[in-house]
């Protein structure tokens, strides 16, 4: 944290500018530092660190909301926080935190590999910037569904901006929905995979087409260590994911 300064927050998420989660993230963490709204200009939902090459990028500046700088951007949600850094290095400031959300669904199992909630969050891992994604478990959440986290999201902000994170991890935060929180606690991502993932259709000229759906398939059910078991009980799943996602198990030798 920035010695005799306010720490300065950048927030963004993959559901764009006009989310109910965006709005509610920042109201939670307001008055904690200096906070800048950098965000999709409409949704991104799976697009993961995907990065813009061939198309200009360009940042819409909107009225401040609540006193917290609000800009909208053409991109992807790690384009919105390149791009900020980039931005903001011109003044010779950088964000002492990078948080992403609040997700409208959630991101547990081996969602993190396609959200664009937990891309932002792994681009400012890659940038050095602790950093921390929320999701919801729920897609269409009303305003007051979020509320019931704001003290749990407020007291891991503060946390990492007092002491920070591993180099090269960020934090996947799932919150429950439709139960009482009972508190937070450590986790592991659940192993599954999807099923059943696209429905086909037919349109009214005859072309087929097909839309992305499917069932999470949890592969290990009696796993307590899981963030879907955590959330099943009531319970916020907090799992680090480290942004280079090296594996050091065992493996052909594929040395000569």
């Amino acid at each position: 944290m920035k010695e005799n300064k306010r720490p300065l927050i950048l927030i963004t998420n993959d559901d764009g500018i006009s989310a109910e989660g965006i709005h509610k993230l920042a109201d939670f963490v307001s008055d904690m530092g200096e906070v800048i709204v950098a965000a999709p200009d409409g949704p991104r939902s799976g697009f993961s660190t995907a990065i813009t090459a061939e198309t200009p990028l360009r940042v819409r500046a909107l009225p401040d909301y609540n006193g917290m700088r609000m800009n909208a951007i053409n991109g992807t949600p790690a384009d919105c926080v390149k791009l900020t850094l980039n931005l903001l290095a011109r003044d010779n400031r950088r964000p002492d935190i990078v948080i992403s959300g609040i997700n409208h669904g959630a991101n547990t199992g081996n969602s993190t590999v396609y959200s664009g909630t937990m891309g932002a969050a792994l681009e400012g891992a890659l940038q050095g910037i602790p950093s921390v994604g929320f999701s919801l478990l729920s897609h269409r959440p009303a305003a007051g569904d979020f509320d019931a986290a704001r003290d749990y999201i407020r007291r891991i902000v503060k946390k990492v901006l007092a002491q920070g994170l591993p180099d090269w991890v960020c934090l996947n935060v799932n919150i429950p929905y439709g139960m009482e929180i009972k508190g937070m606690t450590m986790a592991k991502s659940c192993i599954g995979r999807w099923s059943e993932e696209y429905a086909e259709y037919t349109d009214p000229a005859g072309r087929k087409f097909y839309m992305l759906t499917g069932k999470y398939e949890n592969l290990e059910p009696e796993n307590k260590e899981t963030d879907l078991y955590h959330l099943s009980q009531g319970m916020i799943s907090i799992v680090p994911v480290h942004a280079f996602r090296d594996y050091e198990g065992n493996l052909p030798d594929f040395t000569v």
